[in-house]
């Protein structure tokens, strides 16, 4: 009897036993699970910034290896899935990149960046209504972001929506503190013709962010289109002194023409010729024309002559050179000669009031006063909010005009 109840003890202490070893294995089991996750989102994790590096430096090839890596050890994470199509859409691959975002969509609906870089495929697709659509859900999700809210807006800018554009951005609740929403606002502005006001948020825009050369290189063409030359000219001033920019040709060139506002023509002429000086440059009609406008002003004859010859041969379909050849013969007392090359150049421009009037001046040279008259009527028609074409037009009439060189 006794040995039955010791083997009877026996068996449920094996039982027992057995029961313990069974719940132990089970918790180690889930231990290791859970520690396998831990280590799989560490390497997802290390991979995802190796690829992040391998993007930045340009290296896709790696980039899209390193992001495969990331998602097979984790794939339920959605910065992954965004730069896997950022790194897609720098390859091209649109179909793809769009993939990858639906799936970060799929797993969080509120994520901006996802809806942000759809804004951004679709763009490159040229479905402007959907890009817009992106960016402004980005925005919305993210509002103090600027980059969102401004792609949104050259989105709609693209699709004419440009009034719609304005609102929106003036109704953003950073829209009065960020730099990138008056750079936009003042872009918007020049598209809508309201140039005062584009130099209004440009100037805004550089209190902001006094370090942005864009900004500060769209002031300056702002103020250079509303006649605000000399602060033009010493905003260009300073951006040149940066080494950087000393050379920059658009911005020389810029520069000359500022010069040239502010009566300046001797250093713009130097500005001009060092331009021209550049292999590169050798063919710019545009540049040539400002030096034959600078020569002219400073009675430089030989330039002036070299600089109409150049413009002519460059571009003979343009009046510019027509233009200055009548000015240099005029100067030069060769009356014939200039005739002959402002009628050229009226014929390439028949609308330019300024043609007529000079002309009318080579008529007057040449003693043949009922044509001046004429040509000094015609030129007040075309521009009758121009009071000196009428000046001229009475002082042909009445013999009052004096038959010298003018401008």
């Amino acid at each position: 009897m006794r040995a039955a109840k010791i083997i009877a003890m026996c068996g449920a202490a094996a039982l027992a036993l057995s029961g313990c070893a069974g719940g132990q294995g089970n918790y180690t089991r889930e231990g290791s699970s859970i520690a396998k996750e831990r280590m799989n989102a560490m390497k997802s994790a290390t991979e995802w910034e190796m690829s992040r590096q391998a993007f930045m430096a340009g290296d896709l090839q790696k980039a899209i290896r390193k992001i495969d890596s990331s998602l097979a050890l984790n794939p339920n994470v959605v910065r992954s899935h965004v730069l896997k199509a950022r790194i897609l859409i720098e390859m091209g691959e649109l179909g793809q990149a769009l993939r990858s975002l639906h799936t970060a969509q799929t797993i969080d609906p509120q994520d901006p960046d996802a809806h942000y870089y759809l804004g951004i495929a679709f763009e490159r697709l040229s479905r402007p209504e959907e890009a817009a659509e992106h960016f402004m859900l980005a925005s919305e999700l993210d509002d103090y972001n600027p980059g969102h809210a401004v792609a949104a807006a050259e989105m709609l800018v693209d699709l004419n929506r440009v009034e719609e554009a304005r609102q929106y951005l003036n109704n953003l609740p950073m829209s009065a503190d960020n730099a990138g929403v008056r750079q936009m606002l003042g872009h918007i502005a020049l598209i809508q013709g309201h140039n005062e006001a584009a130099v209004r948020f440009f100037g805004q825009a550089r209190l902001l962010a006094p370090d942005d050369q864009a900004i500060q290189e769209d002031l300056i063409r702002a103020q250079m289109l509303v006649g605000q030359h000399a602060a033009a000219e010493l905003n260009i001033a300073a951006l040149r002194q940066n080494r950087e920019n000393a050379k920059r040709r658009d911005l020389m060139a810029l520069h000359a023409e500022a010069l040239m506002a502010v009566n300046r023509p001797v250093e713009a002429r130097s500005l001009f010729q060092e331009l021209l000086a550049d292999p590169n440059m050798v063919s710019d009609v545009q540049a040539w024309i400002g030096l034959g406008n600078a020569a002219y002003m400073i009675n430089d004859q030989r330039t002036l002559r070299r600089a109409a010859s150049r413009v002519v041969a460059l571009d003979p379909s343009s009046f510019e050179g027509y233009a200055l050849w009548a000015l240099c013969h005029r100067r030069d007392g060769q009356f014939d000669r200039a005739l002959s090359s402002v009628n050229q150049a009226i014929e390439r421009a028949p609308s330019d009031a300024s043609f007529h009037a000079l002309r009318a001046m080579i008529l007057a040279d040449l003693g043949r006063q009922s044509e001046a008259v004429l040509a000094a009527r015609r030129a007040a028609q075309l521009a009758p909010h121009e009071p000196k074409y009428q000046s001229l037009q009475n002082q042909l009439r009445t013999g009052s005009y004096a038959t010298v060189p003018t401008e």
